[in-house]
């Protein structure tokens, strides 16, 4: 199916791209999330009559999204689990732990952004981890979690 991109999409295109992607992606994701349109003559045209407007509403996310990152970039979190006393946590620590106490602190951050590359934190110690805030803005957070030997 041929779609016209309204957002930038990570590894499908920019704004304003006419694409081809998979039906059921364009279906069931792109076009219900508001990212993208079918690509149709008339659909065409009335983006190319709204694209400035678009491309400034895409500038001020971005702004807004790299003047959070200054904010966010180099944050230490501590959190508190329950763990063994060697040093293994009862539970784990996940995206939506992180955005939670992110949020606590006065950022708002959706657990989708927090990026946990080897997947939720199971030990005790600072770990690493990537908030992507926006498709071009992705800051770097540490995450200290502190082990409750009760």
């Amino acid at each position: 199916m041929q779609v016209i991109l309204l957002e930038k999409v990570i590894n499908v295109g920019n704004l304003g791209d006419v694409v081809r992607v998979k039906d059921g992606y364009a279906r069931n994701f792109l076009i219900p999330s508001k990212k993208a349109r079918r690509a149709t003559t008339s659909a065409v045209a009335e983006f190319e009559a709204k694209r400035a407007e678009l491309e400034k509403a895409a500038a001020e996310k971005l702004a807004a999204a790299q003047a959070e990152g200054e904010k966010l970039n180099g944050l230490t979190v501590q959190l508190t689990q329950k763990s063994g006393v060697d040093g293994r946590l009862f539970g784990s620590v996940t995206n939506a732990d992180i955005a939670a106490a992110l949020g606590t602190q006065g950022f708002k951050v959706e657990k989708a952004q927090v990026r946990l590359p080897n997947g939720p934190l199971k030990i005790v110690g600072d770990h690493p981890i990537a908030v992507a805030l926006h498709t071009d803005v992705v800051v770097d957070v540490t995450v200290s979690v502190l082990g409750d030997h009760a």
